[in-house]
């Protein structure tokens, strides 16, 4: 579904990504693993239009995305969610949805979408008409990735979906990714630095440092490697 290929980002004089390659298979999960400063995030935005990359090829469904407007990458059916969900704090949960079905693409049923969302996660319907601010670290991150559902993503752009969350909060986010790509053929490109549950439920692993690919295995393979893991994941 997704393409990547010797793309180079730099910012000002210093080089964020060099060279990197990796694929998201249809209805897959692909996982990107690095320390800190590896260009995890900058891939995801280069990807999503946000940053333009100084050379290389992006494509989507055999489309190229490089020099496209951000909002067209959208209704082609790639949705990001940023490190920290992104959503618009002082809207309820249900007013965040609606403002995302902004980018429905087929004109379905966006009531049905809405409540599709809340059968999803529990504790967003439970909390439904309340602010987003009034919500916890796990409950935003839900509503993050429930906006991208009604918009009818088909490709899901995932920044540390697991950062500062409650454990409970980790596995229910993961539990969801893995269900979207089976029951709803939905693939991911996932960044996390949760290297275990990123794994868990990948199909594909890319580890990045220093803005290079410095391995692409299968999820399984990667998480049998203990010498990669402490080389560059520290453990």
């Amino acid at each position: 579904m997704l393409e990547v290929e010797g793309l180079h980002v730099s910012y000002g004089g210093v080089t964020a990504l060099d060279g990197v390659k990796l694929t998201v298979p249809t209805h897959g999960i692909t996982a990107v693993l690095g320390p800190n400063g590896a260009g995890k995030s900058t891939l995801l935005k280069a990807i999503a239009g946000l940053i333009k990359p100084r050379s290389g090829r992006i494509t989507y469904e055999g489309r190229a995305l490089i020099g496209m407007p951000p909002e067209e990458i959208v209704r082609l059916g790639v949705s990001m969610v940023p490190e920290g969900g992104g959503v618009i704090r002082e809207l309820t949960v249900e007013e965040n949805l609606r403002v995302a079905q902004m980018w429905h693409r087929d004109g379905g049923d966006g009531r049905k979408a809405i409540d599709g969302v809340m059968e999803m996660f529990p504790p967003l319907a439970a909390r439904r008409h309340n602010a987003a601010h009034s919500l916890s670290g796990g409950e935003r991150q839900m509503l993050a990735v429930g906006r991208a559902l009604v918009s009818r993503a088909d490709l899901l752009l995932l920044d540390e979906p697991s950062l500062g969350l409650a454990p409970k909060f980790v596995t229910l986010i993961m539990r969801t990714v893995r269900k979207l790509c089976a029951e709803r053929g939905i693939s991911v490109l996932l960044v996390e630095q949760n290297a275990r549950s990123a794994l868990s439920i990948a199909d594909e692993a890319v580890l990045l440092s220093a803005g290079r690919t410095v391995a692409a295995r299968t999820a399984g393979e990667l998480a049998k490697n203990e010498e990669l893991w402490h080389a560059y994941l520290g453990y």
